[in-house]
């Protein structure tokens, strides 16, 4: 197959994820649902796996990590509310994918990945966009150095947030986040308050689950 053609074939699957997962699950925010229909996600997946970009579905990225399926990381940023000039900390980096749909939205991205051959995989796929800037380190740790942020994604699932990711949130800050709950995943959206944090879950949706967010025995959830 010539080049022409796979773009093509690429243009027409991107198009039937947006009309099947998108717009029919309550991805309700316009500009989400147009920048995911042009950034080319194909780019961001292992050369094997190009053919399934676009399934409802999470691919394998080795290392026990896995990109999220499209619909998942759809409704986290849709939740997000995220504003052409919010500040946005995106947890679980991966290969670059939802950097890039972040930052056709927002003003900056910090794209924070602990995985050196993720992160060194998302520098190259996200080379060019000048405002997304990809950071290595644990990501149960979230990045302060970049603190306060407007919104926070947490692109995949967690048994808690800890304090530390929630403080680097702005007062009224937005954090979204998939959430393991008694061996299932939910998504879940919260705003940081002068009083406090709490999530609340808006979806039954399957959700990769990201290393280093196991519950301490003594939390409550």
């Amino acid at each position: 197959m010539d080049g022409s053609a796979d773009t093509l074939r690429f243009e027409e699957m991107r198009a039937a994820m947006v009309a099947s997962q998108l717009r029919t699950s309550a991805v309700d925010d316009s500009r989400v649902v147009k920048v995911m229909g042009e950034v080319p996600r194909e780019r961001f997946v292992p050369a094997a796996a190009r053919p399934i970009a676009y399934y409802d579905r999470d691919i394998a990225l080795g290392n026990g990590r896995a990109m999220n399926a499209p619909l998942a990381s759809a409704r986290l940023i849709n939740e997000a509310e995220i504003a052409s000039t919010d500040r946005v900390l995106l947890i679980g980096a991966a290969t670059g994918y939802v950097a890039a749909v972040l930052a056709e939205l927002a003003g900056s991205v910090v794209a924070l990945e602990e995985d050196a051959t993720l992160a060194a995989q998302a520098r190259e796929a996200l080379a060019g966009m000048a405002n997304v800037t990809v950071v290595e380190g644990p990501l149960v740790e979230g990045w302060a150095q970049g603190a306060p942020y407007d919104a926070i994604v947490i692109d995949g699932a967690v048994e808690f947030v800890p304090d530390a990711i929630v403080h680097q949130a702005k007062i009224d800050g937005r954090l979204t986040t998939g959430v393991i709950d008694r061996g299932v995943s939910r998504l879940a959206a919260g705003r940081r308050s002068e009083g406090g944090f709490g999530l609340v879950d808006f979806a039954d949706v399957d959700c990769v689950v990201l290393p280093g967010f196991s519950k301490p025995p003594t939390f409550q959830f």
